[in-house]
């Protein structure tokens, strides 16, 4: 493989995006991935790109090209949502988000000429349902993930309701984000283009705040106000959607509404379930018996088989079924307790609640810290010499046992911790 003995703009920039907490593994169906979305010159330039958000000014140091050359290649980079841009009191600040969720996403959320579609739908459908490992690494690597499940609100009960935080609620993000848009969604177009869709809405990808301002300014996602933001999320729960967002607490930039038969997350959650994938609402089902009748519609709704049956061990009726719930599986979305008839689900808190982190920031630094890269944020200026040697070292650090890293920390403390501690910000 040519492309990986001798360094080219493609393997420089696949190394820049595994300093993401959120990496992309390689293999030679995400080099073709890249060749569609970037020429070889944009790979090259785009892997000198920090990992924090970043000006013109700033690229064009790291580029060492003019201001006016830097300004253009951003901005075209950003028209096609390889980077976000973000204006925020006359600035304009960039970021090279991951590919998920990031770039791989938004080059599908609208019908586009200047690229293949069904190519890349093919390609990627080869590299996440296929290959498996970057879906492998990106759900089942950690404690904290990328995303979390929201309750179905309409089956809360009065007193779960009392239990729900503002944040919890989808239909709280969408009132109070700054920004909303609307696009087509990724996981159901990608396997559009493998004959694997279902029939769920297609345009109906959420997303909000920075990103919604980001992606609606390039015509990826249409603008939408509050009204019918709820009128779509009302269609979502309908149609019995997993509403999948953004796992913060504050200032969420996505909510997709997902089926199990398409979705990446529910399908991750339904492969590694064990290694807790997808973070769950605070809720769990509990089955009636008394009015469960075993119809088996709470099984079929379920996206992730959380819903079985089993025998109800009536003497007077063998054959009778009730569902059972598989907690250790069960996100706790709801979609099951709105499609019984007979009243025989509902809904009752987790013994302990699940965290969330406040922001991005904040999930980033836990994410990083759980899989080892946690100095690529520390020391994010891979041109400087001494950024690249402090990564390494701190890297080395982290990849260590508990009891070596207390160890390494102790020898290290007089350069390297002592640096870190008094001249590094995050």
């Amino acid at each position: 493989m040519a492309h990986i003995t001798l360094k080219s703009g493609y393997t420089e920039l696949v190394e820049r995006l595994n300093r993401f907490p959120q990496g992309a593994p390689p293999s030679e169906t995400l080099y073709k991935i890249l060749k569609i979305l970037f020429s070889e010159r944009e790979a090259e330039l785009v892997a000198l790109l920090p990992i924090k958000p970043f000006t013109a000014e700033k690229a064009s140091q790291v580029w060492k090209l003019p201001l006016a050359e830097t300004q253009k290649t951003l901005d075209e980079l950003a028209s096609r949502t390889i980077l976000v841009d973000i204006e925020w009191e006359g600035q304009t600040t960039y970021t090279l988000p991951p590919p998920m969720a990031g770039f791989f996403e938004f080059s599908m959320m609208r019908l586009r000429g200047d690229i293949d579609q069904k190519v890349l739908g093919e390609l990627f459908y080869q590299y996440m349902n296929v290959e498996e490992e970057f879906i492998r690494d990106l759900f089942a690597t950690g404690e904290t993930q990328l995303g979390r499940v929201f309750v179905h609100e309409p089956v809360l009960s009065n007193e779960n309701a009392l239990h729900v935080l503002d944040y919890e609620r989808a239909s709280e993000v969408i009132r109070t984000a700054t920004q909303r848009g609307i696009g087509v969604c990724y996981c159901r177009h990608k396997m559009q283009h493998v004959d694997r869709n279902c029939d769920a809405p297609m345009e109906i990808c959420m997303t909000f705040n920075g990103s919604a301002q980001a992606l609606t300014r390039h015509g990826y996602a249409r603008p939408v106000d509050v009204s019918e933001g709820l009128d779509l999320l009302q269609q979502a729960y309908e149609q019995n959607l997993v509403q999948f967002g953004e796992n913060v607490r504050e200032s969420v930039n996505f909510i997709c509404n997902c089926c199990g038969c398409c979705c990446e997350a529910l399908i991750a959650a339904r492969k590694f379930g064990m290694l807790n994938p997808v973070h769950t609402s605070n809720f769990l089902p509990v089955v009636a018996d008394n009015d469960c009748n075993g119809c088996g519609k709470c099984v079929t709704a379920c996206p992730v088989e959380a819903m079985t049956l089993v025998s109800s061990n009536d003497p007077h009726h063998p054959k009778m079924k009730k569902a059972k719930v598989d907690e250790d599986l069960c996100l706790g979305c709801g979609v099951c307790v709105r499609t019984c008839s007979r009243n025989g689900l509902s809904l009752r808190s987790r013994a302990e609640r699940v965290l969330t982190p406040l922001n991005s920031v904040h999930r980033s630094v836990m994410m990083a810290i759980e899989r080892g890269s946690f100095q690529n944020l520390l020391f994010d200026n891979r041109v400087l010499w001494n950024h690249r040697a402090l990564a390494a070292v701190l890297g080395a650090v982290l990849r260590l046992p508990p009891v070596k890293q207390a160890m390494a920390s102790q020898q290290v403390k007089s350069r390297y911790m002592e640096y870190l501690v008094t001249h590094v910000k995050i």
